[in-house]
């Protein structure tokens, strides 16, 4: 994280973007408890919408459900989302993040409904849980536009894959799945949200091959995590974009997503030996 505050990652992205690579960028916190936290969330977020486009950065917003509603009420959450579309227009793609499995369901469900008056929203989907291919399936005919990872929270084995090659095998064959989708005529988007130089390498080069350009994927990655990585893509001209969180609510955040799940643990301390 360059800071806590939305300035702070409005100056990073303003530092990317001098170097010809846009930003997303979210807030950090969920599981909100009253409608008036939600609410005063989406104005937070609204305030970013209208400052992004006052500077005229190529920045994108994600979102987390919980973080507007999801626990409370159905509805409550489509309108905090749908207003937060709303106010973005044609300027970019909300991305609605994908939390655990508890969640998954009905985070899929207010993207249908979504996706019913806003072309503009986007959906994360996590290459570990053993639904997903089904779930994609279902959604393609929407011409969707997802940002595939490989999922971060602790699932029992009858939900989530427990071996890693077999999550990796998971992820190239959905990640293929909705670019050949879009070769043939489909639309749709896929952000490829690893830091796997090998399976960025692999898809990039597919996707190129495929005839999409910018307009129809792009590779996703951490801010501060893989900066080789990050400059190669640059160097290279594939199209890239990095994820900037801030917020307050950082630490406990954090230390939940360690706790859950240790192999997160060793992803960060490889990527800073790195």
């Amino acid at each position: 994280m360059p800071g806590e505050t939305l300035e702070d990652a409005l100056r990073e992205s303003a530092t990317l973007a001098a170097r010809g690579v846009p930003a997303l960028v979210t807030m950090l916190g969920e599981n909100v408890e009253t409608d008036h936290e939600t609410r005063a969330i989406v104005q937070a977020y609204a305030d970013g919408v209208r400052l992004i486009q006052e500077r005229e950065l190529d920045v994108e917003i994600s979102i987390k459900p919980t973080q507007l509603g999801l626990d409370l009420d159905a509805q409550l959450t489509y309108d905090n989302v749908s207003a937060l579309a709303t106010s973005i227009g044609d300027s970019g793609t909300l991305w609605i993040d994908m939390e655990g499995t508890d969640y998954t369901q009905r985070t899929l469900e207010l993207f249908r409904a979504l996706r019913r008056n806003h072309s503009n929203i986007g959906l994360c989907l996590q290459s570990y849980l053993r639904r997903t291919a089904e779930d994609l399936e279902t959604l393609l005919p929407l011409d969707p536009r997802i940002r595939l990872v490989k999922g971060a929270y602790a699932e029992p084995q009858n939900l989530a894959f427990p071996d890693k090659r077999e999550v990796d095998a998971n992820y190239l064959s959905l990640a293929r799945r909705l670019i050949a989708h879009m070769a043939d005529g489909g639309g749709g988007f896929l952000g490829i949200g690893t830091h796997d130089r090998s399976m960025t390498t692999t898809l990039v080069d597919e996707a190129k091959r495929a005839g999409l350009t910018k307009r129809n994927f792009e590779v996703e990655m951490l801010y501060g995590i893989g900066l080789a990585e990050q400059e190669r893509l640059v160097r290279e001209s594939s199209p890239l974009r990095v994820l900037i969180s801030y917020g307050s609510a950082w630490f406990p955040w954090y230390m939940r997503r360690l706790a859950e799940r240790p192999a997160n643990v060793w992803f960060v301390v490889r990527s800073i030996v790195r």
